[in-house]
């Protein structure tokens, strides 16, 4: 870890129980999308509604590596992404559209992750999008919309046609551009972005072996839509997020501070 990542003052005992919980929990996430190799230097984000607040979000101090950010280091923003409160990090406003557009029009997207992953961006590029040939993409594309690239998301003209795309479903694929995902807890949305970059990996590397690929059957897909519909939110990340934070501490635990 550097002395950046360290040195930051703990806000443990400035902020509620509830805002530090969400922000280890944020802090938990960037780190894990660091380890699975799925960040893009300093250039895409991970938000969280302020617990008791609509128009508060907390976002990753700009420029700051992923593996560096600490829950301390978070900075408080509204949906314009100014800062709310003092931090000596800046944040990066134009890179905020994409979140503020589905944390405003999304009640239950507590928690917004944006990645440009290269399997991602791959599948982003295909014009048919994610194919039904693996377990995993099955559940994926049981809640999935697309959306159309226009050009780096700088313009807010393009919110409302970015909430109708992704709609009420749990994933996105941003054409040309990359993936989102959205839940109520960062487990949820972590749990929904491994399964959607482990599709479009399984997509790639299938692709590359040169042969003939096997679709999942249609009745099959629907029947995976059926199932996932009936599942419990809770379930969805609650039963792998406590082992994944015990892998993050056996290896560096200072995302808590």
């Amino acid at each position: 870890m550097t002395a950046t990542a360290l040195d930051i003052p703990s806000l443990r005992n400035a902020v509620s129980h509830d805002e530090w919980a969400v922000r280890v929990d944020l802090a938990a996430c960037y780190r894990l999308v660091a380890r699975y190799g799925w960040e893009d230097l300093v250039f895409t984000h991970i938000t969280a509604r302020v617990p008791g607040t609509e128009n508060q979000f907390l976002i990753n101090p700009y420029g700051m590596f992923f593996d560096e950010i600490t829950a301390s280091s978070l900075v408080k923003i509204d949906l314009q992404g100014n800062k709310v409160e003092e931090s000596s990090f800046p944040v990066n406003p134009a890179g905020f559209i994409i979140h503020s557009a589905i944390h405003e029009a999304r009640h239950d997207a507590k928690y917004v992750l944006h990645t440009h992953s290269l399997n991602g961006v791959a599948v982003s590029t295909q014009r048919a999008g994610l194919l039904p040939i693996s377990q995993h993409s099955i559940f994926v594309l049981a809640s999935l919309g697309y959306h159309d690239f226009e050009g780096p998301a700088l313009n807010d003209e393009e919110k409302p046609r970015l909430v109708a795309d992704l709609g009420d479903n749990t994933h996105l694929i941003l054409r040309n551009h990359g993936l989102l995902t959205v839940g109520e807890t960062a487990a949820e949305a972590f749990l929904a972005m491994y399964y959607l970059e482990a599709s479009c990996a399984i997509q790639v590397r299938g692709q590359s072996g040169g042969g003939e690929l096997i679709p999942v059957a249609k009745d099959i897909v629907e029947t995976a839509y059926s199932q996932y519909q009936s599942w419990p939110r809770s379930t969805r990340g609650d039963l792998v997020w406590p082992g994944l934070l015990r892998r993050l501490d056996r290896v560096d635990s200072s995302y808590r501070n």
